[in-house]
């Protein structure tokens, strides 16, 4: 048994509502769509996503209280409710954001990594196509949030890599984007897949094993097409990814992998069927899933994820940890 091994903790898709972000209560039915689109939408919110998505503040500390040994924390992404779809140059969603994350902070300092999710950039609404990805959101979460797009640490025999989703599958996420903002959309995407296949060569060169911290699975296709990256997917010890929030939808993705993108039935269906079209090669990355701590409303069945670290061997023991679901903030069961 390794005595100087401390604890690892994961969590992701938190979706704090600041005080801004709470008072667009219903802000998803205020949207431009037809009433069976939003009747549509209102019914999988209250049945199967989540009823009321504001009223979950409490479970990050709920998972602080719990885990009171942990000694690394990386944070993987989505940490607003995103309720203008824009991320965090929307000011409402930036204070949510900035919240999670100095809650994170407050317990933790230093020991915090931070990964952007795609609500931290933005993302077009189910309904109504409003939002988007905007550079300005990235900038903020560079310059405020203190969340680099990129960024790596190195442990005897391992290496870290946390990456951005949207920005490496960048050509999904395109026609959501400003026209105006395109090319320097392209470029970053170009030179993110660079930076990201040099440590995954590095890595292997010097065979290090690599955990890999991927918001959105989404990225993990365009990954796999990088030369370093292949040569590095036997040292890949885990892929976390968030995004899901569940893990009954990870396993729905493992049923449809492979299927045809559907380019006809709005934006939605089209990024979700042009991940899950590449999605077979997600199994090479060893992809383990952190769900969101409140869960789905269908399953109730929250989470996050521990592990010892450093690791005794090669295997990392990525172990999932429920939180009850209770209508009591603060509760845990």
């Amino acid at each position: 048994m390794n005595r100087d091994a401390g604890r690892l903790l994961v969590v992701s898709d938190l979706h704090r509502a600041g005080p801004r972000e709470r008072q667009r209560r219903g802000f998803d039915q205020a949207l431009p769509a037809g009433w069976l689109a939003l009747a549509t939408a209102r019914l999988l919110r209250r049945y199967v996503w989540l009823a009321d998505p504001m009223a979950h503040n409490h479970r990050l500390g709920d998972i602080l209280a719990r885990e009171p040994g942990i000694t690394r924390v990386v944070a993987n992404g989505d940490y607003s409710l995103d309720t203008a779809f824009v991320g965090v140059s929307d000011d409402a969603a930036m204070e949510s954001a900035a919240e999670a994350l100095g809650e994170l902070r407050a317990a933790h300092g230093h020991r915090v990594r931070g990964v952007i999710g795609d609500h931290e950039l933005g993302k077009k609404s189910l309904v109504g196509g409003a939002g988007g990805p905007r550079w300005r959101s990235l900038e903020r979460c560079e310059a405020e949030l203190g969340l680099p797009r990129l960024w790596h640490e190195d442990f005897p025999g391992w290496r870290w890599v946390g990456i951005t989703s949207t920005l490496a599958a960048w050509p999904v996420f395109r026609a959501e984007g400003l026209a105006g903002e395109q090319e320097t959309w392209e470029r970053a995407h170009r030179e993110h897949l660079g930076a990201i296949d040099a440590l995954f060569g590095e890595a292997a060169t010097r065979g290090r094993r690599v955990v890999l911290f991927c918001h959105d699975p989404t990225a993990l296709p365009f990954l796999a097409r990088l030369d370093g990256v292949r040569r590095a997917l036997p040292c890949i010890a885990a892929t976390v990814i968030g995004h899901l929030h569940t893990p009954w939808i990870l396993r729905a993705c493992g049923w449809l992998a492979g299927m045809p993108c559907v380019p006809w039935a709005g934006h939605t269906v089209r990024r979700c069927t042009a991940a899950l079209r590449d999605a077979r090669c997600w199994r090479d990355f060893r992809v383990v899933l952190c769900p969101s701590p409140s869960g789905i409303q269908l399953f109730k069945d929250g989470g996050y994820l521990v592990a010892p670290w450093p690791p005794e061997g090669n295997h990392l023991d990525l172990v999932r940890q429920s939180l009850g679901w209770t209508d009591a903030p603060g509760r845990v069961s």
